[in-house]
């Protein structure tokens, strides 16, 4: 973590390697939806969008877009997810479909009064406003929902500025839900019966030669939703967290599955080996990899009590006053550890390298979760729908607006901060919390008391230097300071997932997977819940929000593979 040399790009504005920069969607200009032709204006629509599907007019249905429309979809035209920006993008796309648009037809959702056409902004602003309405999606395996945004162009021409499309189940292989769900008892004189009970525990353990067809690796929120999914779909998965030690290998014999060990240890003491052999394997270890740890001059020779990465802090001791600690790292676990040691009477430095966005919890998650996921507001499906409908380019442009709008809620909270010392930034090009959470995976503190701390001088900050040398007793900097500790904790962050992979199956499959996280050239996050690079293999992780959506989306990948409506090399 010696100096380095100067970098003309800013920390916010870096991408991961392979990433591509995200640019800012442009807002059309149109008159205002008159609210009373708002029905007739999605249908004929829709009419006109079917009429062109039925005869494969593929241009038809390009000149149903804006010039700068595009089209968001999510396993209704491929085995994957697409933004095609743009008619030719578009048009280019369903011209090199080997099936052709494996969508039948759209119609508009009419299940409840809430989804009906209505005039609804296409910006933060709501200087643009669009047709807005609720679809259902027939296509030629599956259902799915979607939603479009119809803004007029100059020709008084009502087209869409954003189409999205998503599946959301398989014909024949609907989830086991409400009518279809399976029943708990079976009547009638049947010899070795088992009661649910005992069902239940040979399914859970795999007993009596049962095999999973999916081994899910990590039990937080992603492997639970995973598995949720999946059983919903009757596809066997099994979830084994960290602690059990696993190897693997994948066979090129026509059988095409894992062969994974597993060691557990039982309630009494004893241990359990088995050896499994999943078709599938799903890495749900959180959405970051391995930690970061920055090698640094000196760091054995450190002589106080702690000296470790974020991950490994178990919280600060008891009864410490007079202690002196540093954190090094400014996000949400730097600031959550620095404010830890503060309220156990340490003496606390936190070290800024670069700079670091920064917005209240209550302003920021008002203004972005408006009116979307708040009580009082849609159903979670429908919000779901709604928030992934946004192409990200549109979501970007989008929060430059909210950003704005958070900076000027949160203005004495920032204010106090830079006058502390503390640098901010605010995301990638102005735009904010979430562009930063899916180009970085991090850069970011939502605050939640720490800030007012520093504001206070109750927590110090040292801004702008690199650590040059861990010292026995501190840290020595680029300026030639010096801080004392008595506790050091490096909250630097966390690598690809990749590195996870690599750890835990080795070399050969790393290789051949593709990086987490950042954006592909069409602007969908990369590799995450989809496929990536290796049959079997899928990373799955995000906020709570994220793992709800794209379960159904990782089960529906998982479930087409294993009834044969997909090949894993299916485009």
């Amino acid at each position: 973590m010696a100096a380095a040399a100067v970098d003309t790009i800013p920390s916010y504005n870096r991408l991961d390697p392979g990433s591509k920069r995200l640019e800012f969607a442009s807002y059309p200009k149109a008159p205002e939806p008159p609210e009373r032709d708002v029905e007739n204006i999605a249908r004929t629509w829709v009419e006109s969008f079917n009429k062109s599907l039925s005869t494969n007019d593929i241009q038809a249905i390009t000149s149903l877009f804006l010039k700068d429309g595009c089209w968001r979809d999510q396993l209704c035209l491929s085995w994957t997810y697409h933004t095609l920006s743009g008619p030719q993008k578009i048009q280019s796309f369903l011209e090199g479909a080997p099936k052709g648009c494996r969508i039948k037809s759209i119609d508009i959702d009419g299940k409840k009064p809430s989804l009906a056409p209505h005039v609804s902004p296409a910006d933060y602003l709501g200087k643009v406003k669009s047709v807005a309405a609720f679809l259902t999606v027939d296509t030629d395996i599956g259902r799915g929902r979607g939603v479009v945004r119809l803004i007029q162009d100059a020709d008084a021409k009502w087209k869409a500025y954003t189409l999205f499309t998503a599946m959301f189940e398989l014909k024949g292989h609907e989830e086991t839900i409400n009518s279809n769900r399976p029943a708990g008892v079976e009547h009638g004189g049947q010899l070795g019966r088992k009661n649910w009970q005992e069902r239940r525990t040979i399914t859970e353990n795999f007993e009596d030669d049962l095999q999973p067809t999916v081994l899910i690796i990590g039990a937080g929120q992603g492997g639970l939703t995973a598995a949720a999914r999946l059983h919903q779909l009757r596809v066997p998965a099994l979830i084994v967290d960290r602690n059990a030690r696993i190897g693997d290998n994948w066979r090129n014999s026509s059988k095409r599955q894992w062969t994974v060990h597993l060691e557990r240890k039982r309630p009494d003491g004893t241990t359990e080996q088995r050896t499994l052999h999943p078709r599938h394997v799903v890495q749900a270890t959180g959405h970051s990899g391995e930690m970061n740890l920055p090698q640094i001059k000196g760091m054995n020779d450190f002589a106080g009590d702690t000296l470790c990465h974020s991950s490994q802090f178990k919280g600060a001791k008891s009864n410490s006053q007079g202690k002196k600690a540093i954190v090094v790292g400014c996000c949400n676990s730097g600031h959550d550890i620095a404010q830890d040691f503060y309220e156990h009477g340490y003496d606390v430095t936190i070290v800024q390298r670069s700079s670091t966005y920064v917005m209240s919890s209550k302003n920021g998650l008002d203004v972005l979760l408006g009116g979307l996921y708040e009580e009082g507001g849609p159903d979670t499906e429908d919000a779901d729908l709604i928030f992934m409908s946004i192409p990200n380019p549109m979501l970007k442009s989008l929060h430059l607006d909210a950003t704005k709008e958070i900076t000027k809620r949160d203005e004495k909270l920032l204010d106090g901060l830079s006058k502390a010392g503390f640098k901010l930034d605010y995301g990638p090009d102005d735009s904010g919390f979430f562009m930063k959470y899916f180009q970085r995976g991090g850069g970011y503190y939502i605050d939640v008391g720490c800030s007012q701390l520093i504001i206070d001088g109750k927590i110090k900050v040292k801004q702008g230097q690199e650590i040059t040398e861990v010292k026995p007793h501190g840290l020595a900097f680029a300026d030639g300071t010096e801080l004392e500790a008595d506790e050091i904790v490096l909250a630097t962050g966390y690598q690809n997932m990749r590195g996870t992979a690599r750890k835990i199956f080795g070399d050969e499959i790393a290789d051949q997977v593709t990086d987490v996280w950042g954006f592909d050239d069409e602007g969908e996050l990369r590799t995450m819940w989809r496929k990536t690079g290796h049959p079997g293999f899928w990373f799955f992780g995000g906020n709570l929000a994220l793992c709800r959506y794209y379960s159904r989306m990782l089960a529906l990948q998982i479930k087409g593979m294993e009834t044969g409506l997909m090949n894993y090399e299916d485009p």
